[in-house]
């Protein structure tokens, strides 16, 4: 089919084919004819309005994202890709909505801890500016210091000159939400500290006295700063979660020295010398710290799966994309988990770091701060 359009980029109408196409072939919900004929409905429009994006159907547009789950290449947890579910928001136009379907989104995929993997796909005409929709402050202090989470900091510092006034100044207060219509200001709006919305997870050990610590997460995590990419388009506002692996916790948020910086109050705990580095204090730490976040976990009722288990599902994930023929892809520094990474079987597999569409693509953050370091995970991980 001959594509021309003077406006809109040809490389796009190309993408849009290639999408229906294979949406069609995947699904079965399209014949070659009714993909033909969707094709053309797409040229069409092209040529009518040429500086707009074509509008993909609601299930064309649940089949973009779970592909794109498929396809990213960060991602451990990709077995489960066809469970997501799709809150399709394109209609909401004001903030107060926005909001509104984003506590839904909450409570639907919190599910009194039996996580459900969820996406909500807003327009382009609103924007959440937040990292993640469930994140703690990082507040700086007059010394220098951060109290709750540095890489958070950044974020803390612009929302709380757009009015922010936080219950207290602890380690673990949740950041507002910040959204954003087309043309207007930011809007704040707080975060209900309630489980139903933003369950917490008190962190202890099994064996260990962890109360000193005071240590807690958070039950959900959910990326908002990755577009939606696919058929020529980019849906910048699609939060989506899926659950954690207790690495991302335990070796990384709670334990990284540019995070909440743990390991050396563990040490403590354990009695452990931390005067030089062969002790491996360290190692010992780490490990007691993720059985810590997964024993709170189960404790709490809320889903997690460990990094031994989140890698036989991904060499499951593996053999059943072999069985479609199709290439599995991977970032390998990414995919070998933080803590025990050489007794992975990923740790042993060679990977292309090939990237596909439709997919999960990161973006610059939106508000005008310095940018922090990036987390660590996959979009149904971190």
């Amino acid at each position: 089919m001959k594509i021309n359009s003077t406006n809109l980029a040809k490389a796009d109408l190309l993408e849009s084919e290639s999408f229906i196409r294979e949406y069609a072939e995947e699904t079965a919900n399209l014949s070659k004819k009714e993909a033909a004929h969707r094709i053309s409905e797409i040229a069409a429009q092209a040529e009518v309005h040429p500086l707009q994006q074509w509008h993909p159907e609601t299930e064309e547009l649940l089949w973009a994202a779970k592909a794109a789950w498929r396809n990213s290449n960060r991602c451990i947890g990709r077995l489960h890709w066809r469970s997501l579910h799709l809150f399709d928001r394109r209609d909401i136009t004001g903030t107060d909505e926005a909001y509104e379907a984003l506590l839904e989104h909450l409570r639907f995929a919190t599910n009194g801890g039996r996580i459900r993997s969820t996406i909500s796909v807003f327009s382009n005409e609103l924007q959440v500016l937040n990292p993640h929709l469930i994140r703690f402050a990082g507040f700086r202090e007059a010394d220098g210091s951060i109290t709750g989470d540095p890489m958070l900091a950044g974020f803390t510092d612009f929302v709380l000159k757009l009015g922010w006034k936080p219950r207290r100044r602890g380690p673990f207060e949740f950041l507002p939400l910040v959204l954003q219509r087309q043309g207007e200001a930011p809007q704040l709006f707080e975060l209900p500290n309630e489980p139903e919305v933003a369950l917490r997870v008190p962190i202890s050990h099994p064996e260990l006295d962890f109360s000193p610590l005071g240590l807690q997460w958070h039950a959900l995590p959910v990326i908002s700063n990755m577009d939606l990419a696919f058929g020529g388009l980019r849906f910048h506002t699609a939060p989506f979660n899926g659950y954690y692996m207790g690495t991302e916790i335990g070796a990384r948020n709670l334990s990284d020295v540019s995070r909440y910086n743990k390991l050396p109050e563990v040490a403590r705990i354990m009695g452990l010398d931390t005067s030089r580095d062969r002790s491996l204090w360290r190692d010992r730490a780490l490990v007691e710290l993720n059985l810590a976040v997964l024993h709170s976990f189960d404790q709490a009722g809320v889903k997690m799966v460990d990094h031994h288990t989140a890698s036989e599902q991904y060499l499951q994930f593996e053999a059943l994309e072999a069985r479609q023929q199709r290439e599995t892809t991977g970032d390998w520094a990414w995919l070998v988990p933080p803590v025990s990474g050489s007794v992975s079987p990923l740790f042993h597999k060679e990977m292309r770091n090939l990237i596909k569409t439709p997919n999960y693509l990161m973006r610059d953050e939106p508000y005008p701060v310095k940018k922090t370091l990036n987390s660590r995970g996959c979009p149904f991980k971190k």
